[in-house]
């Protein structure tokens, strides 16, 4: 009954939006991708995307005043926006495992020309095969979609990305604990805190942010674990990393709609006087099947666009910067059409949550064709096998470098002070002085 609420609620908002805007600006009816039917549109309608836009220059945007120093009136000023404040990211999963440099350089390009934010593995199972071997350098052994740690922390550093260690702890032992795990949760607490204060003392100085515990809901059927070792988890993490390095939680899929019990969770574990910073949400269309049915508009509604408000609507009950921290959009197929349906799907679920006040980014899941884990789909990167960008990936590039950026060159005005509506981030100004010299300042 609560979910069919928050349906009626999110139906209301829309429209509600949808109603100001159209008294406003009136309605921009949207261009139509052929791949997708009137289904779809129905539902992503052109009220919902004026709701949208409006919400995103609300949310997204910030009046500023850039006061320009010793500026004849009338001297060309060029204003660019450098960075977003947002964070748009990917794992980092395949960093130096493609088959030619060429391949592996376009896979570093991509951070910084696309994503300014990395999820950086560290799967303890992977991380640390062997008590007490750790596979943090560069000449560690080889292991899929696990690539040594320390040459990876140094390629974000070098780039100047934002980074997120996933995870200390995973929730599910037969992803995230090594095969040598004792099978005692006393031995193994002390096993958990020690790993702790290992990435601790290593990476806390470099790595500023963390899930701290991946995937806790279930933890009463996903193995043996020590006893309330996501309290206690994060409670070493506080004693170990300095006070600068943020925690998260990351749980849950998108699918599964408003989950009340995630928010329970987040919210006992604040009580407890945990630092949870953020919270992390997933959305995975694993299935291909799933993006031709939502394309026809014959799916079962679960990712419809008042389903995934409702979800961050409930998640914002936290109190707390939502990330949508994990996303898998399949291609039906390598087709034309196929990969114009994962083009529309992915501008469309970035738009919605680019909007919502509470979401502080959104991180690619997969950035290359076939470089899932083994049993995910092999047509949800934004490159295809030979690192060739796909349409999904030109789509983002327009709205994340583009669309959402804001540039532009106007004359000094005779106050010297320039005035405008943009996109929240870091600004270059560049002008020439009254003696003719080039000043460049930032904002």
């Amino acid at each position: 009954m609560s979910v069919f609420i928050d349906f009626i609620k999110m139906r209301r908002m829309i429209l509600v939006a949808g109603a100001l805007l159209l008294l406003g600006t009136g309605t921009v009816a949207q261009d139509k991708n052929p791949a997708m039917s009137e289904a779809f549109y129905k539902t992503w309608n052109d009220s919902l995307q004026n709701a949208i836009d409006q919400r995103i220059d609300r949310y997204r945007k910030a009046d500023m005043e850039i006061f320009l120093e010793n500026v004849k009136p009338g001297t060309t000023v060029t204003v660019e926006q450098i960075s977003h404040d947002f964070l748009f990211g990917s794992n980092i999963f395949l960093f130096g495992q493609l088959d030619t440099p060429e391949k592996n350089k376009k896979y570093e390009d991509a951070f910084g020309d696309l994503f300014n934010a990395a999820t950086i593995a560290f799967y303890w199972k992977e991380l640390e095969p062997e008590k007490g071997k750790i596979r943090f350098t560069a000449d560690s052994p080889y292991c899929y979609r696990r690539p040594p740690t320390d040459p990876v922390v140094a390629f974000c550093e070098s780039k100047g990305l934002h980074t997120k260690g996933h995870a200390i702890i995973y929730g599910i032992r037969s992803w995230g604990h090594p095969t040598w795990m004792p099978e005692d949760r006393k031995v193994m607490e002390k096993e958990f805190e020690r790993h702790v204060r290992d990435l601790a003392e290593r990476y806390g100085n470099r790595v500023k942010n963390w899930d701290v515990v991946n995937e806790c809901y279930d933890q009463a059927n996903r193995g043996l674990m020590p006893d309330d070792y996501t309290y206690k988890t994060f409670k070493w993490a506080m004693q170990y990393f300095p006070k600068d390095v943020s925690f998260n939680m990351n749980e849950c899929d998108m699918h599964w709609g408003p989950t009340k019990r995630y928010v329970e969770i987040a919210r006992n574990l604040i009580d407890r006087g945990i630092r949870v910073d953020n919270v992390g949400v997933q959305m995975h269309i694993f299935r291909p099947e799933e993006s031709r049915k939502i394309a026809e508009g014959t799916d079962d509604g679960r990712l419809a666009p008042e389903r995934l408000w409702a979800t961050m609507e409930c998640l914002t009950d936290i109190g707390r910067p939502i990330f949508i921290s994990e996303v898998t959009i399949s291609a039906p197929d390598e087709t034309p059409r196929g990969l114009e349906i994962q083009k529309e799907l992915t501008r469309n679920f970035y738009r919605l949550w680019f909007s919502h006040p509470s979401v502080a980014g959104i991180t690619w899941w997969n950035l290359v064709d076939g470089g899932a884990a083994p049993g995910e789909p092999s047509f949800s990167g934004l490159f295809d096998k030979e690192m060739n960008p796909k349409p999904a990936y030109e789509v983002l590039d327009g709205l994340i470098n583009h669309e959402w950026k804001t540039s532009f060159t106007e004359k000094a005005p005779k106050d010297g002070v320039i005035r405008f509506r943009g996109f929240k981030g870091q600004y270059r100004i560049t002008y020439k002085d009254r003696k003719g010299r080039v000043v460049i300042s930032y904002l």
